[in-house]
């Protein structure tokens, strides 16, 4: 790995646990409890375009690790939901870019980044809601399930769109040639 990757996954590593420290500090603004925008899925969905899913996936889980640690809520139940939430909204966002391209052909490619966003949004709540299922041992917290699955929407379609905006930037001021899409 170059020195210039292994900068750029550094950078991007402090970026992601910064706003995860930072969305931790609002205040939530949505009525619902647990609806967070979801601010460090940003770098994530950024290190799957940039480079592939094993560094937005080391991206994630060492944001949750080293962000539970700062914040001192390592091990306990917010870590575990957002450790959970963070791993498969990976998991899920690199299926839909790198997996189903190829099959659903949209204009030569697959899903947008905002859409992806929404999805990886919506993985990250069906995540938190399968962990909190096995802490508690109940089954009745899916009944959460519809209210955390449409608040994904606004919050991926934001968060997809920051990304987007961040990426034309990117690409105007040269500072980035992406293999994967011609058109973001």
């Amino acid at each position: 790995m170059s020195l210039r990757k292994q900068t750029i996954i550094a950078v991007l590593l402090s970026l992601a646990i910064i706003l995860h420290l930072f969305e931790a500090l609002i205040p939530i603004p949505f009525p619902i409890p647990g609806v967070k925008l979801g601010l460090a899925n940003i770098v994530t969905l950024l290190a799957l375009v940039l480079f592939d899913f094993k560094t937005a996936f080391l991206i994630a889980f060492l944001r949750t690790m080293l962000g539970s640690l700062l914040s001192g809520t390592i091990f306990n139940i917010a870590f575990f939901l957002s450790f959970a939430g963070a791993i498969t909204s990976t998991c899920f966002m690199a299926i839909l870019l790198f997996l189903l391209p190829p099959i659903f052909h949209h204009y030569d490619r697959g899903f947008s980044l905002v859409g992806i966003s929404i999805g990886g949004a919506a993985a990250h709540n069906l995540g938190q809601l399968a962990m909190a299922a096995l802490l508690i041992k109940h089954s009745g917290i899916f009944y959460y399930l519809p209210i955390m699955l449409l608040s994904s929407i606004p919050t991926g379609f934001l968060t997809g769109l920051i990304l987007r905006e961040l990426i034309k930037y990117m690409k105007l001021s040269g500072q980035l040639e992406i293999q994967q899409w011609n058109q973001l």
